[in-house]
């Protein structure tokens, strides 16, 4: 029999600031032969996620870091080549943490079984998938609810776009910030949502103001610095504020000093919640079953940005720190 060959992308070196492409290398392994209670799959598309780069420092935090000389992993679609478990057959589709490589062996209990309906399968790495799964969680966090005035920041992204309309779906008015006019219309045209601006056409406090003259109840964090400090100044007393993540400060080499209006916190009395969506994986099947159902109901649109081979896996990584995603980026495998 011949031997069964796996491409696979394995981090070289850790990143000093923005990675580039030297951080990585492309390497070719033989995949072992499948034993009792074990499945072989073949990944689709694979997801690359801005919270990957925090994974290339040597420091503790709340998932290990990614070792060097070894292969990344990340959320992953793919097809059921082989089975030697009963939980699954040739042809199931299932989603893993197994990305970054184009087969894998794993156990049962390492892959989740999705439908093959749903189409396109990516569709399982983003509106449906963890993307999708952290801005739903993010607005249960706050209780964002019918009324409300919601900003969101890095609103074109995986996770921005998806908790635009989801809040849309809640009688939210929502508003978000965006890199490019390209994306601005995204927002505004197929996402629905009531007014985007482009956050690098003026200062971001200014445009603000102009959308909610009266101020907003709920800022959706993605970003970070200059734009949490507006949203800070933006926000009505007793508001709340959503931490998703941080994209501006990740490749910063040194921490940046925190908001000067900090003191907002106190003074309108804020409520300002961080969040990791793993926590919340005993809630996956209520997400799957509500957000699943706006999606196949055509209420909730998946946008992506797809780049062709695991050979372009590591530019389609570095092009999420460069704006070059509209909705959720991921590569296709196959």
């Amino acid at each position: 029999m011949a031997k069964l060959m796996s491409r696979e992308i394995r981090l070289a070196s850790r990143p000093s600031g923005l990675p580039t492409a030297v951080n990585f290398t492309l390497a070719s392994t033989e995949v072992a032969p499948l034993r009792d209670q074990e499945v072989l799959v073949r990944n689709r598309f694979m997801s690359v996620d801005p919270y990957m780069r925090g994974r290339m420092n040597d420091w503790k935090s709340y998932i290990p870091p990614f070792e060097l000389g070894k292969t990344l992993d990340g959320g992953a679609v793919g097809e059921v080549i082989e089975s030697r478990a009963k939980e699954f057959k040739p042809g199931d589709a299932v989603i893993s943490n197994f990305g970054w490589r184009e087969y894998f062996i794993a156990s049962p209990k390492e892959l989740h079984a999705v439908s093959r309906e749903v189409q396109p399968l990516s569709v399982y790495l983003g509106a449906l998938g963890m993307t999708g799964m952290t801005a739903w969680v993010g607005l249960n966090l706050v209780e964002v609810k019918a009324g409300d005035v919601i900003f969101i920041s890095g609103a074109a992204g995986a996770v921005g776009s998806v908790a635009g309309q989801l809040a849309k779906l809640r009688g939210c008015r929502v508003i978000g910030s965006a890199g490019s006019m390209e994306k601005v219309l995204f927002l505004r045209e197929e996402c629905g949502f009531d007014s985007a601006f482009n956050y690098k056409a003026g200062p971001i406090l200014e445009q603000l103001n102009d959308e909610t003259p009266d101020g907003i109840d709920v800022y959706f964090d993605n970003v970070g610095g200059e734009t949490l400090e507006a949203a800070l100044s933006a926000l009505r007393e007793h508001g709340r504020i959503i931490v998703c993540g941080g994209i501006s400060g990740y490749n910063e080499e040194k921490l940046r000093p925190g908001p000067s209006n900090l003191f907002n916190m106190i003074t309108k009395r804020l409520t300002m919640k961080g969040m990791i969506v793993r926590d919340w994986l005993d809630r996956q099947d209520e997400f799957e079953k509500e957000v699943g159902g706006y999606f196949q109901a055509g209420k909730l649109k998946h946008k992506e940005t797809v780049a062709e081979g695991i050979d372009n896996a590591v530019d389609a990584f570095l092009g999420l720190f460069q704006g070059q995603n509209v909705g959720k980026m991921v590569v296709n495998l196959v």
